[in-house]
């Protein structure tokens, strides 16, 4: 019974988290039937469900076209327990604008367990875009930025968890584990990573970390752009370095002045 228990709290869990996730800058608004429709869930729950978040604080709800919203208590939630660089903002804009020059998507990635998740996602224009989401997740051997994040644990600690991760995985997902090792040895002498985006099909990611000591926790920005693109990744890590290098200012996130040249022609 306490199985049973347990497993209904986290489908509740689940519910209310699809729901917060469903608004975006394309999505700043949804009725009942949007989110069944998106998430393929009964009409009656999902009714009270949002009506419950209405009554918390957390959603708008227009009597008007019956649809919903979110409040400004739903944006704070758990932002003042961040660094600044998250609390205010300054690193989501960017990652925006970064979005909008590169055509590509970007993400926040953080570690769960033995996982890499997308913590925020700003997509690109480019089709490689379509499907990702924040909250996707992908094993730490299966993408780049996955082992830029394990590199941070130092290199007795990411042998062994990557040994784990092999010996776990199922056959058609077994890596060489040398030549990973040393990629993460690599990608830690070097705080940057590209290679294999893990979350999208023939997509390469080119990731850096987050300044040291800007959270508890690892975290990594990254650009998931097309693997047959001509792209000039060592741009793409200085203009990501220089803008989070700026942030110990009060000053926001820009894009450098002088033209960097992020994708070369094909």
């Amino acid at each position: 019974m306490a199985t049973v228990l347990e497993s209904n709290k986290t489908k509740i869990a689940k519910r209310v988290i699809e729901v917060f996730e469903y608004f975006g800058p394309t999505k700043r608004s949804a009725t009942v039937m949007d989110i069944v429709r998106r998430y393929d869930r009964p009409q009656s729950s999902t009714s009270e469900l949002l009506a419950s978040l209405v009554e918390m604080g957390l959603l708008y709800k227009d009597p008007v076209s019956r649809s919903y919203s979110p409040t400004p208590r739903l944006a704070t939630l758990g932002s003042t327990a961040q660094p600044d660089l998250l609390r205010d903002g300054r690193i989501y804009a960017f990652m925006d604008r970064l979005a909008q020059s590169t055509r590509c998507g970007v993400g926040l990635f953080g570690m769960v367990g033995t996982h890499a998740q997308i913590f925020r996602w700003s997509p690109g224009a480019d089709q490689m875009s379509d499907g990702v989401e924040s909250g996707a997740s992908e094993s730490l051997s299966g993408s780049a930025v996955g082992l830029l994040l394990l590199s941070t644990f130092g290199p007795e600690k990411a042998r062994k968890l990557l040994w784990r991760l092999n010996a776990e995985a199922a056959p058609e997902q077994r890596f060489d584990y040398a030549s990973t090792t040393q990629r993460v040895v690599d990608y830690a002498r070097a705080g940057a990573a590209t290679g294999e985006a893990g979350f999208v099909a023939g997509a390469s990611v080119t990731a850096v970390m987050l300044p040291h000591g800007l959270n508890e926790r690892p975290l990594a920005l990254g650009v998931i752009h097309p693997g047959t693109a001509s792209i000039d990744t060592e741009a793409l890590v200085a203009t990501m370095r220089h803008e989070l290098a700026q942030n110990g200012t009060s000053e926001p996130f820009m894009l450098p002045h002088v033209g960097m040249p992020l994708m070369r022609a094909i």
